[in-house]
């Protein structure tokens, strides 16, 4: 973290004193650099990188950096209005025109400005992600024989293994593909699994991402409700019969975004509704690894239950180590596992082998272990830490679930409330939430926030980012 913050220190000052060479002119030698501003030869190497990135200065190996040559003013753009018609002559004759519209996925994924807290991040933050133990795997992975050849289609053969047992049940690694992150999977499983213009069930509310997923696909999402114990089993079987629907997408572990555990007397039921009815659970397994420390034992998942080949799994290694470290698994069995591995040959051939064994060096590294014991103790601390803060400063909204496992709380607004008012006041005071509209496939039933507590630095920022989203409340006038 230290030398990160020295190279971005270095590039800023360089980038400063630009104006100082002319165009072309060489700027000092790495030697000099490192005497005058006290750092290593890495971080000089690493700050240069970054300018001749952003195009600021050029590098000649033997002869030094020297500043750019001055940019030539770009060509007007040409006249690109015939596009809208071309793009949308065809949803005319689509039965569900497809939407691409991922501003629920960005609402998480976007860097917030520097200073502002960030409660509606989706990951860890860099202080709790494995970086260290990442470096070493992928230094390692390099090294392997055969490391940077083409690898098996499916996957590489120890890491299906390594997921396999990870799902439990009689799940064998012949049912097991390797995918780039759980993202890339439940877009492979939908494709396989409902055509064009087919309705499919999920959660309400959901995970925008999928949800943008399906629409892009020409899906229709069909809403089912969950409630602290997750999907009801009653509502299931009803959209099920209403819809002729063949897929029902859930997140039975810590769903998104209410935090909710299918209880063990619904698991069942889900499978055998599903199975009445002809169709496929696309299970999103996707923050098993990351439970709180005073979490008891964790249901398996729903595929180590079934012996029908009703569930497609997915399961991933991102949201327990870093936003770039896209590894996940599609677990399935019977002949639909022989169309996900063709729509994913089709997609991106395989994943990259050294990122492939960049995973099987950490998860059999002693660093793996570790690094889920203290991120699990840190998620709990940071829970209980938000949770306290909102009960104590915003006790006008409602936590209807506290959950023991994932990375962020689902509150309720009062009544009334304008969501999207307090969501920019939010960013106003300095503090970035996420909005609850878009976790929702239909109308909603009120104004909510899911606030991350997993890409803060700590328990100092989240009181901190309380104290503002309080702020900003008074502000639009609840």
């Amino acid at each position: 973290m230290q030398e990160r913050s020295s190279v971005g220190d270095l590039a800023n000052r360089l980038r400063q004193e630009l104006n100082r060479y002319s165009p072309g002119g060489k700027l000092p030698s790495s030697r000099a650099l490192v005497d005058r501003y006290r750092v290593s030869p890495v971080t000089v190497t690493r700050a240069l990188a970054q300018l001749a990135a952003e195009g600021l200065v050029v590098t000649r190996p033997g002869a030094g950096a020297f500043r750019a040559e001055h940019r030539t003013t770009a060509p007007p753009g040409g006249d690109t209005s015939w596009q809208e018609v071309t793009l949308s002559a065809d949803a005319a004759a689509e039965p569900v025109p497809r939407t691409v519209d991922a501003s629920g996925v960005l609402a998480s994924l976007a860097a917030p400005p520097p200073g502002v807290v960030e409660f509606n991040g989706g990951y860890l933050h860099p202080s709790l992600q494995p970086e260290r133990a990442m470096g070493a795997a992928l230094s390692r992975a390099g090294r392997r024989p055969g490391a940077w050849s083409r690898p098996p289609m499916e996957g590489l053969p120890e890491l299906r293994e390594w997921f396999a047992r990870g799902i439990g049940g009689t799940v064998g690694a012949a049912e097991v593909l390797v995918t780039a992150g759980g993202q890339s999977g439940l877009t492979t499983a939908l494709r396989a699994l409902a055509p064009p213009g087919a309705p499919v069930l999920v959660e309400s509310p959901t995970y925008p991402g999928m949800l943008a997923i399906a629409r892009a696909a020409g899906l229709r999402p069909v809403p089912v409700p969950v409630d602290p114990d997750g999907v009801k089993p009653e509502l299931l079987a009803d959209a099920f019969r209403a819809t002729g629907a063949r897929v029902f997408v859930c997140q039975p572990l810590f769903q998104n975004p209410t935090g909710a555990v299918l209880a063990p007397a619904r698991r069942g039921e889900v499978l055998r509704i599903a199975r009445a009815a002809g169709a496929f659970v696309i299970e999103d397994d996707f923050v098993r690894r990351l439970v709180h420390a005073d979490a008891g034992p964790l249901p398996r998942p729903l595929a180590a239950e079934d012996q029908d080949g009703v569930v497609v799994h997915v399961g991933s290694l991102t949201k327990a180590t870093s936003p770039s470290f896209r590894v996940s698994a599609l677990a399935a069995r019977g002949p639909v596992l022989e169309r996900l591995r063709a729509i994913q040959v089709v997609d991106t051939f395989f994943v990259p082998r050294p990122l492939q064994e960049a995973a099987l060096e950490l998860v059999g590294s002693p660093a793996w272990p570790r690094h889920l014991r203290t991120v699990s103790a840190e998620l709990k601390a940071r829970r209980d830490a938000m949770t306290a803060a909102l009960r104590l400063s915003l006790p006008e909204l409602a936590l209807p679930h506290v959950p023991f496992g994932g990375y962020h709380l689902w509150a309720r607004l009062p009544d009334g409330t304008d969501e999207s008012a307090l969501v920019a006041a939010a960013l106003r005071a300095g503090v970035a939430v996420a909005p609850g509209r878009p976790y929702f496939s239909a109308e909603p039933p009120a104004a909510h926030l899911r606030l991350s507590f997993a890409a803060v630095a700590g328990t100092e920022e989240i009181a901190e980012g309380v104290r503002r989203l309080r702020t900003a409340y008074d502000e639009v006038g609840t």
